[in-house]
């Protein structure tokens, strides 16, 4: 089925689009952390410009992520005063980001400047958590137990304005969920990802969360950076495309909440090393098609073969019309739908857990 994107003005396969959202929400979910790192090379592999595929990334994160925030809100398991401070922090960096993106955009560098913060921050990060899930993995498989102090403490936790954080239940300073915010923004601005991938073990290691709290006090801070990053794209780029947004959407929630159930079953070291060895494989993706692929700029590597011309619908001139006339109300709409999907379908899940683990009523015994 080819549709053609209004705003993006590319021809897309949309059960291509549902399938590998699909794939990435349910990946997402299994690791805990966000899908951008994955979906936004993915889309650019699909075809679609990067700046278009950053802006409508970070909209879909923002529905999957407050979804996933409101599941861990119900189990009460997150940290609302760290992820406050994050998202301050986080604010700030986006800005910072969005200047430097319009900068880049500005003298026609944006597309590679892209790519290379792809291929090094998923080098990074990849490599570093490939060793430490190996580390684990092997000395879980010849069972020594390795006892870890409850906290590493490290200079910046002795910074001023220091804190006590009672539901992590530590006393630090202020400023290291601060500038973990800051960093985070400016990423997500740059790569139109939620950070989860920076945040998770920057909680764990800097800041000294519990684990438990980890995944959802970094949706918590998603929600609110990735929706600071689209509304800004959407003002300023017009580069939302609410086409697009509604079929990532559709895939990635349901990905999300069947990733999440069979993650709970998984060994942690082993995620972590597969996890790791995923964010290399992209980045080193994103650098041939960058510096080594044959073939026309922005053409499509992953694509369903067809001969199809698809054109715009009445649906499309009408998303179409409303950007370029009401650019405000339309990244206000691409917000609300974002979010009004994250909450719909966590409250379906909660009621139908709710269902299944309900005390059966026992019959009254015969007489």
């Amino acid at each position: 089925m080819e549709v053609q994107l209004p705003i993006a003005d590319v021809q897309i396969n949309v059960i291509l689009i549902l399938f590998v959202s699909f794939i990435i929400g349910f990946l997402s979910g299994l690791f805990g952390v966000g899908g951008g790192f994955l979906m936004t090379p993915l889309l650019i592999f699909m075809g679609i410009p990067p700046i278009y595929a950053v802006a409508n990334e970070a909209n879909n994160i923002l529905a999957s992520s407050s979804s996933g925030a409101l599941t861990h809100w119900f189990k009460k398991t997150l940290d609302v005063k760290i992820g406050l401070l994050v998202v301050s922090g986080g604010l700030l960096g986006t800005f910072i980001g969005i200047l430097t993106f319009s900068y880049f955009k500005g003298i026609g560098k944006i597309d590679i400047v892209i790519a290379l913060a792809y291929m090094y921050v998923l080098a990074i990060i990849g490599s570093f958590m490939l060793r430490d899930g190996l580390a684990e993995y092997n000395l879980f498989k010849k069972k020594i137990a390795v006892k870890k102090k409850l906290h590493t403490h490290y200079w910046i936790h002795g910074l001023p304005f220091r804190m006590r954080f009672k539901t992590s239940k530590v006393y630090e300073s202020a400023l290291v969920p601060l500038l973990l915010g800051v960093v985070v923004g400016f990423v997500s601005a740059i790569m139109g990802v939620g950070g989860a991938f920076l945040m998770v073990p920057a909680m764990i290691y800097l800041i000294g969360m519990p684990t438990k709290l980890v995944p959802g006090t970094s949706l918590f801070v998603t929600i609110f950076v990735t929706g600071f990053v689209t509304i800004s794209h959407a003002f300023t780029y017009n580069t939302i495309d609410l086409m697009l947004v509604l079929i990532l959407i559709s895939g990635s929630i349901a990905g999300v909440h069947v990733g999440q159930k069979i993650g709970q079953k998984l060994d942690g070291s082993q995620l972590k090393a597969l996890l790791a060895l995923l964010m290399l494989s992209v980045g080193l993706l994103m650098a041939y098609e960058t510096f080594f692929k044959n073939g026309e700029k922005g053409e499509a590597s992953l694509k369903l073969p067809t001969d199809k011309i698809a054109e715009i619908g009445e649906f499309g001139n009408t998303i179409y019309n409303l950007s370029g006339q009401y650019p405000i109300v339309y990244g206000i709409l691409s917000i609300f739908i974002a979010l009004s999907a994250g909450i719909l379908v966590s409250y379906i899940r909660r009621q139908i857990s709710k269902r299944i683990n309900a005390p059966k009523s026992i019959p009254p015994k015969a007489i």
